[in-house]
């Protein structure tokens, strides 16, 4: 996630010692460090445009990397974060090629997921985490446990069907307020959380309430962290079956 902090050993060395490296970071800093690393550096963020898909710039990003690959060039994609982590294209860059019968494999990276946790001093084993992405828990029903920590991820975006945009604004926010109201309070306290990626940048944790998230000035990049509004109930059931158990181990 940060500017060369974060590169694992292995990571760098499959950059440094690829034939042809390709990006689609979204910051020219990080593509003049890459390009350090390596001076075959190729930027796959010129294939976005406005009011494009990004479905269809996802699919010519992999076209790109395989047409590559089937040259006989030893390719790297180098992604920011977790390449496996909402990277569409690292997944499908990778089945492709292997269906084609060449080797493949993914790096894992730090994530902002990673960080997120260190930030706000969450421990997913404590209470639980579920992880949803904006657009996802809005148009598709998901059954939520508002006693574990809610992530949302990409709520700048929430509500687009199209893949063309790159912000939606407060209405589709008051849509997915409506859809929390059901779950939570609307004064219950969240987080908009934004990792920082460059030196420069300062760690976004902003506490608002659920009411105050229509007009709140999100991204691309942010997430909304909801605590949980009540404890978890205890399962009576399961707590007896085990009692059995133990006491059968005890005899």
């Amino acid at each position: 996630m940060k500017l060369g902090a974060d590169l694992t050993p292995i990571a760098k060395k499959y950059i440094e010692q690829s034939d042809v490296v390709f990006s689609c970071v979204s910051s020219g800093i990080v593509e003049l460090w890459l390009e350090g690393l390596n001076s075959n550096f190729v930027s796959l963020q010129p294939l976005y445009k406005e009011g494009k898909s990004r479905l269809k710039t996802y699919k010519e990003m992999v076209d790109t990397i395989l047409s590559s690959v089937s040259t006989g060039k030893n390719v790297c994609a180098a992604f920011y974060g977790h390449p496996g982590v909402f990277a569409w294209v690292a997944h499908k860059a990778i089945a492709n090629a292997k269906q084609a019968g060449y080797f493949a494999k993914m790096i894992p990276g730090l994530s902002a997921e990673d960080y997120l946790y260190a930030d706000l001093s969450i421990d997913p084993g404590r209470f639980g985490c579920q992880h949803y992405e904006a657009s996802q828990l809005l148009l598709r029903k998901k059954e939520i446990d508002n006693s574990s920590f809610l992530i949302i991820w990409q709520i700048g975006v929430v509500g687009d069907k199209s893949l063309k945009k790159f912000k939606t604004g407060s209405k589709y926010r008051e849509v997915f307020v409506k859809l929390l109201s059901n779950l939570y309070t609307l004064e219950h306290e969240i987080i908009l959380y934004e990792t920082a990626v460059l030196p420069i940048e300062e760690t976004r944790v902003e506490k608002i309430s659920i009411s105050e998230l229509i007009d709140a000035e999100v991204s691309l990049k942010t997430t909304i962290v909801i605590p949980p509004i009540k404890e978890s109930l205890e399962n009576i059931n399961y707590q007896e079956q085990l009692k059995k158990v133990e006491q059968l181990a005890n005899l």
